[in-house]
């Protein structure tokens, strides 16, 4: 008994996560994913309450609204389509340097999650 304790204990330790999730609510970021055998990139900057996003040279806004130290939503501000209306879910999971781990997934659709890694480009 005495020696699965002492298992478990050293087992738990190993996966500690570190998340300063704060570190990251406000900056200039980017984002890098694989779309049709292509890496892209998105840069993004990220306000208290607004995130402004670059992508192929279109910009898109949202609000952001954080739902506890780790985890946001973000809303389009001018929805084109009715799946654009609907808040997408993010999760900081990991932060290590300048760069976060996240999943996200849309509020209406929890059973489809994405991973990411976001980079800080500067505050």
């Amino acid at each position: 008994m005495k020696k699965a304790f002492i298992l478990s204990l050293l087992l738990t330790s190993c996966y500690s996560v570190e998340r300063n999730c704060s570190d990251f609510k406000t900056g200039v970021f980017e984002f890098s994913t694989l779309i049709n055998d292509s890496i892209v990139t998105s840069s993004f900057t990220r306000t208290n309450n607004y995130e402004i996003e670059t992508f192929k040279g279109i910009k898109d806004s949202s609000t952001v609204k954080w739902v506890n130290k780790c985890e946001f939503l973000l809303t389009k501000i001018n929805p084109r389509t009715n799946q654009e209306k609907r808040p997408i879910r993010i999760k900081i999971l990991r932060t290590y340097g300048d760069q976060y781990d996240f999943e996200y997934s849309g509020v209406n659709n929890p059973d489809k999650i994405s991973r990411g890694t976001v980079k800080r480009l500067s505050n």
